[in-house]
Parts: C-alpha cells; sequence; structure tokens
C-alpha cells in the first residue's frame, strides 16, 4: 500500500516461531528465509534483537514518529505443571526444546547452546507441539519418547496426522495418565515421571470428558528427560509497559476481527491476540490488521 515499514523481532533471526517453534522436518527454514528475503526486497526494515516492552516501548515508537504499531508479538510463554520436582535438571519446556534446536542449532557440538543427550523422554501433552517436541527428541537420539495425556486416544488435541506421524517414527503412548511428581536423584537430575491413571468422567464445558484419577495408581515411568507441552500464553512485557491496551482474562490483547484494539493507533493480531492458534490464522489477522492501519491512516489525514 505504499507504506514505510519496520519490523522489530525479539530473536537475533527473523521468522519468529516459524524458525525457532516448528522444526525443518516440518517446515524447511530456507522457505521461511525466502520470504524474509521477498520481504526486505521490498523495502520492509527488519530490526532484530529489539525486544518491545524491554529495549524499546510502544509509546517510544509513536515518539519516534510511527504512526501505527501492529503487535504480532505470539504466545511465547510456555505453561508448567506446578508439580513437585520440575525445576530438575532435565526437565524443559517444549519452547524451550525447539528453540534451542531450531535457532540455536543445540543439536550441534560447535555451538554454545547444547542439550544434553537424551534416551528415554516423557513429553507432557498431546497437541502438535507435543508432537513436534517428541518427534526432535527421537531425532536428537532417544532411545524411548513417550507421550504422556491425561485422556484417551479419541480426545488427542494433535492434528490426526501428527498423531500418525509420530506413531511410525516410533514415539509411545501413555494415554490416560496425568503426571503428578517428578523424581530426581541426589545431584538434581530427572529420573523419572509418576504418573497416576486416569478414567473419563462426565463431559466438562467444553464437552470433552473430564479424566477422572483412579485411586492407589500411581506408578513411576523412568525418564531422563521431561519435556512439557501443555500451552503457552502471551509474553506480560507489553502488558506492562504499554497503557491504554486492553486483556483478556488469559493476558491475550483485546482486539476485534480488523486488529483494532482499545488503544488507538495500536493494532494486534496472531497468537498475541487468540492464544497458542496456527500460523494460517496469524497471517490472516495480518492482512486484516495491515487494511484496518490503512483505513486509520487514511481517516487522520
Amino acid at each position: 500500500m505504499g507504506y514505510d515499514v519496520t519490523i522489530f523481532e525479539a530473536f537475533h533471526k527473523s521468522g519468529g516461531v516459524l524458525v525457532y517453534g516448528i522444526p525443518q522436518f516440518r517446515l524447511p527454514k530456507e522457505i521461511v528465509a525466502a520470504e524474509i528475503e521477498n520481504l526486505t526486497k521490498m523495502g520492509v526494515k527488519i530490526v532484530n534483537n529489539a525486544i518491545i516492552g524491554k529495549s524499546i516501548t510502544v509509546d517510544e515508537l509513536f515518539e519516534e514518529g510511527y504512526e501505527a504499531v501492529f503487535i504480532g508479538s505470539g504466545a511465547g510463554l510456555p505453561q508448567f505443571l506446578h508439580i513437585p520436582g520440575e525445576n530438575l535438571l532435565g526437565v524443559y519446556s517444549a519452547n524451550e526444546l525447539l528453540t534451542r534446536t531450531n535457532l540455536m542449532k543445540a543439536y550441534r557440538d560447535d555451538y554454545d547452546t547444547p542439550i544434553k543427550h537424551f534416551h528415554r523422554v516423557a513429553v507432557v501433552g498431546a497437541g502438535n507441539v507435543a508432537m513436534d517436541a517428541a518427534r526432535v527428541a527421537k531425532r536428537l537420539g532417544a532411545e524411548h519418547v513417550y507421550i504422556t495425556y491425561r485422556r484417551g486416544r479419541d480426545e488427542l488435541p494433535a492434528r490426526k496426522e501428527e498423531v500418525e506421524h509420530a506413531e511410525a517414527e516410533g514415539i509411545e503412548f501413555n494415554l490416560l495418565n496425568n503426571p503428578c511428581a517428578i523424581h530426581g536423584d541426589e545431584d538434581g537430575h530427572v529420573t523419572g515421571i509418576e504418573l497416576i491413571r486416569q478414567e473419563l468422567g462426565e463431559p466438562d464445558e467444553k464437552g470433552r470428558r473430564k479424566p477422572v484419577a483412579v485411586p492407589d495408581s500411581n506408578w513411576v515411568l523412568d525418564v531422563d528427560t521431561v519435556i512439557i507441552a501443555i500451552g503457552t500464553s502471551p509474553n506480560p512485557l507489553i502488558r506492562n509497559t504499554t497503557e491504554g491496551l486492553t486483556f483478556t482474562r488469559k493476558g491475550g490483547i483485546e482486539a476485534d476481527e480488523g486488529g483494532v484494539t482499545s488503544r488507538p493507533g495500536v493494532f494486534a493480531g496472531g497468537d498475541a491476540v487468540t492464544g497458542s492458534a496456527t500460523v494460517i490464522l496469524a497471517m490472516g489477522a495480518g492482512k486484516a490488521g495491515a487494511k484496518s492501519i490503512d483505513e486509520y491512516i487514511k481517516s487522520k489525514k
């Protein structure tokens, strides 16, 4: 539409979750790099290592002369289980595992971001990110990788084909089991994950059958690594440094279908608004936001 556009990117490499969150075998990085190159050829300026809310605030962007700001900062804050042993060595969030292997090349010995060699891995969660984490752990050399989920196969939240790919690669499923503790040795390293068996009860408010613990059914799965993949939420940095925005109970920015927020000149979309969702929805939100920004700037003039 003819505007000067600057992208502020928190990491040292551009591309967001397409680069650090999705494994190479699902989305080759070369495809993302070509898309970014197309943007820069069009004249888009990209500023890396810029964390909005820390390096520079939204208010300061307006002070520098920007007419509108679109917030597409995603939902990169991992959620945890809050169970005993979660701080042991060998416990990762799926975000950390995927970022370190994708963006920081932790699988290579000549990089300074190593991940210890896995042997037996429990992945807690059963969404698409959990499947990615499990398949990455397998590629990093783990002999056994277990998906641990509190519901049954019919309730798996991951796409059917993602589950099938995981099974084809030897991922093992521990369904109807819920973690209640992570065990470790005297040096603080993970030695196992304690699970309690579940039965499916009555449907909850979303229509999904609620898991109910089976009394005295605790058992321990021997593992040396636990990967937590139970969801993410938006980072509170922008929320804590930007006045005039309203937020949902889960920390997402409140915005309409066009990305219009409660603060004039500020627009938002993608996971920063919806919480963890899909790349396709985020791309659509970006396009809707651009249209709204164009209308907003024209209306001012």
